[in-house]
């Protein structure tokens, strides 16, 4: 077998990155894009995607993605191969390290050719180091959807102090179903998590004015709800409730004034997320609805 050559890109090689063949089943080719058009757009950096080569062609490949202004990369989130032990190769060679993302169509389970090619990513990920940390659905509001309800219950304020939120972040952490938030409190701590957590809604570029906390009318802080936007769209960044105040339905009212709010500025798409196994945010969404878009693997 020919020796491996693994490196960067340089300027000016998108095809090269886009010469592996791809059957369009995972991840950003499932839903249409290439990597020469997102690198353009600014979505990657060629030091940060890699290539394997055997005699000069393509057989593994992967890019990690950064916000336009970040030092380091976020998320390692197009990686595909032709070779798996070159695939492993590549990863354990890259000087780079983020979580591991795979975009999925909905329902990818029930397509074996789909299931395949998620496994084979899955196990490369494994045998280079990497743990699967959870499941996620992605979701998509439009208008065609309807407005959710505002129900009226809570009042709604914004918060322009980051201390007072890193507190709500701290009691909203106690006892999550967020699977990050979870390893983040298990490894470092709530105060951790918590900081974790702003900073990330920090980094956005949309208004921190959009954010909002949630108050019964008697003034009981019940939550946190966070419109914003990233550099491809318009999200639900957070919604979390207080240990106090759950089991009360309060999340669905938070997720509608997050909406409503984003419609007032002239938004027509939504993205929102959350992990497969948190049962009632899951149903929130549902209730709001907003319909399941895609569905993706983490792993770290």
């Amino acid at each position: 077998m020919t020796d491996l050559v693994i490196r960067p890109l340089v300027a000016g090689e998108q095809d090269l990155f886009d010469s592996l063949p791809d059957p369009g089943l995972v991840g950003f080719a499932a839903f249409g894009d290439t990597y020469s058009a997102m690198a353009a757009a600014g979505q990657y950096r060629p030091e940060w995607s890699w290539v394997a080569l055997r005699e000069g062609r393509v057989v593994a490949r992967a890019a990690w993605w950064a916000g336009p202004d970040d030092a380091e990369p976020m998320a390692l989130d197009w990686f595909d191969f032709t070779d798996a032990d070159a695939a492993v190769e590549l990863l354990r060679t890259a000087p780079l390290r983020a979580e591991y993302s795979i975009k999925l169509p909905r329902g990818w389970r029930e397509q074996p050719e789909v299931r395949a090619q998620v496994q084979a990513r899955v196990d490369a990920a494994v045998a280079a180091g990497m743990s699967p940390l959870v499941e996620r659905y992605r979701y998509a509001w439009t208008p065609d959807c309807g407005l959710p309800e505002r129900r009226g219950r809570l009042l709604f304020r914004p918060e322009p102090d980051d201390e007072v939120i890193f507190e709500v972040f701290r009691r909203v952490h106690q006892g999550s179903l967020d699977a990050h938030a979870r390893r983040t409190i298990a490894e470092s701590g709530l105060d951790a998590a918590a900081r974790e957590d702003l900073d990330l809604l920090r980094w956005l570029p949309s208004p921190r004015e959009w954010w909002r906390l949630a108050y019964t009318p008697g003034g009981d802080l019940v939550g946190l709800t966070v419109p914003a936007a990233n550099p491809n769209a318009a999200i639900v960044a957070y919604v979390g409730v207080v240990p106090e105040h759950r089991g009360n339905g309060y999340a669905y009212d938070l997720l509608a004034e997050a909406t409503h709010l984003l419609v007032a500025e002239g938004v027509e798409r939504i993205v929102a997320g959350t992990d497969q196994g948190n049962l009632p945010m899951a149903a929130t969404f549902a209730k709001a609805g907003y319909p399941i878009d895609q569905e993706r693997i983490d792993l770290i």
